[in-house]
């Protein structure tokens, strides 16, 4: 079963102006469309402003308050550097209607520690962007988009899901809407009484949106998304709603920044070598130039709090020429991460110990028969020096031959080729490029082999560790016979 969360954004309109980590105004901010209230906060509303009022009341309840023009363009960019910022937790985020992120988190859920810690890392991140949400967990994309637009919370299993969707009001499906004073005339008032009409008619009168949009909402139907594509550089701006003209406002402002550029680096699964911070200033006749805070780190990160521990030591020691209106953020280096364990290697490759205990570990999880090591035998025939013990198992191995070439993969029977014009045939001919190795071994045992081995190269540059047999003196009119025994990496 699949897991989604439902990341509904809340004063998504005011906050594209005003983001939480500013106070608010002392006398309310408004925020309009087409001239009409779409949002107030707490302070305009105590004045009496409600939503859908016009600009001249707003004017005489609260004269003073700060008036903003909604910006969708705005809107939707926030949106998305949120879900940036949240594809820490899952690659699959999708930017979803009615400022709701979506995140796939079904393969995170152990990662994280279970569902209930990761929606608080996930409240954390939100928080630490200066963004009012609620998070909605759902078995489907749809469901939980739509339980989230009404502030319901977590639903596990199908069951309660089911009883969840049911329960709301029809209105709150969008494919719904544009029917609902006929489905009202009907008397349906929640999703269920929906259900229950006929699929057929349903679909002749509202066609198959709402059909396909329940569908997928209860599980019926398969769901696609379009899931967040990432740049393949990053570079974040964000500009300030005021001047600022310290560097604790510039670290709040710097923290939404980061937190994006952890999300792009663990989507990505890249680590940071190196960042710059571009303070910019005044602009137009007064332009100054932006200031560089360049971030250099000793090993790559994409850890969020040591990456804000090091810019706070770097902005305590800045003395600000101007007032900064807007910052900018690029990853100037980053690189593949390469995580270490925490409970295995504290540093790369981990100490004898470290590795002494790993390999109990393992013997104990997997049975001490299904780990083991390489405990060569002093023998010249290759099938019989190469022999893997357990490695709890105390077997003294044999010294290795050094200085002659030896395949990473050895067969476990050899394979006759095939001769095309007097030459050895593997997919290609096959070309000698080493001098041979005479093996003649086994008549202690009555397992005699005498055969020539040579470092052979296929045209796709390819090479095999092949052998002739040897033929006697009484057959040397006999082609003699080529084998595949190894195969290098």
């Amino acid at each position: 079963m699949r897991v989604f969360l439902a990341v509904k954004l809340h004063r998504l309109e005011l906050e594209v102006f005003r983001p939480k980590w500013l106070p608010d105004p002392a006398h309310g901010a408004v925020v309009f469309e087409k001239d009409r209230v779409v949002i107030a906060d707490g302070t305009a509303r105590a004045a009496g402003v409600h939503l859908g009022m016009r600009r001249g009341g707003v004017l005489t309840l609260a004269p003073n308050a700060e008036i903003h023009e909604r910006d969708a363009t705005k809107e939707a960019a926030v949106q998305r550097e949120v879900a940036m910022a949240l594809m820490q937790f899952s690659p699959e985020a999708s930017v979803a209607s009615e400022a709701t992120v979506l995140l796939d988190v079904t393969a995170s859920l152990r990662l994280f520690g279970g569902i209930l810690r990761l929606c608080r890392q996930v409240g954390l991140v939100l928080h630490a962007m200066g963004i009012s949400a609620s998070v909605c967990v759902a078995p489907t994309g749809q469901g939980a988009w739509l339980l989230a637009q009404h502030g319901r919370r977590r639903f596990l299993k199908m069951r309660s899901l089911e009883r969840a969707l049911c329960a709301l009001p029809f209105a709150g499906v969008p494919e719904l809407q544009p029917f609902a004073e006929w489905l009202s005339g009907l008397g349906c008032k929640t999703v269920a009484d929906i259900r229950r009409l006929p699929r057929a008619g349903l679909l002749r009168r509202c066609g198959t949106d709402v059909l396909e949009s329940l569908d997928r909402a209860f599980g019926v139907a398969q769901e696609l998304f379009d899931w967040l594509e990432l740049p393949p550089v990053f570079v974040a701006r964000i500009e300030l709603p005021d001047r600022i003209e310290h560097a604790e406002g510039i670290l709040f402002a710097a923290r939404r920044l980061i937190t994006q550029l952890c999300g792009w680096l663990a989507a990505r699964q890249l680590s940071l070598s190196a960042a710059a911070f571009f303070l910019e200033h005044e602009r137009g006749r007064q332009a100054l130039a932006p200031t560089l805070l360049e971030l250099a780190l000793g090993e790559p990160t994409w850890r969020e709090d040591h990456l804000i521990r090091l810019l706070k030591e770097r902005l305590g020691r800045l003395e600000l020429t101007a007032s900064v209106i807007a910052l900018r953020l690029e990853a100037t280096n980053v690189a593949p991460a390469a995580p270490v364990s925490d409970s295995l290697f504290p540093e790369p490759g981990g100490s004898a110990q470290d590795h002494a205990r790993l390999i109990e570990l393992l013997a104990a999880r997997l049975g001490n028969e299904n780990v083991l090591r390489a405990a060569p035998m002093a023998d010249y025939r290759p099938e019989v020096a190469n022999r893997w013990v357990p490695v709890q198992e105390s077997v003294k191995a044999a010294p290795v031959a050094e200085g002659l070439p030896r395949p990473v993969w050895l067969l476990e029977k050899p394979v006759r080729l095939l001769m095309r014009e007097h030459r050895p045939f593997y997919g290609s001919p096959l070309k000698i490029v080493s001098t041979g190795e005479r093996i003649e071994a086994g008549w202690f045992d009555g397992a005699l082999v005498t055969r020539d081995y040579f470092v052979a190269q296929a045209q796709d540059r390819s090479c095999y560790w092949i052998y002739r047999e040897r033929v006697s003196s009484r057959d040397m009119q006999k082609e003699p016979n080529w084998f595949l025994h190894g195969l290098f990496g």
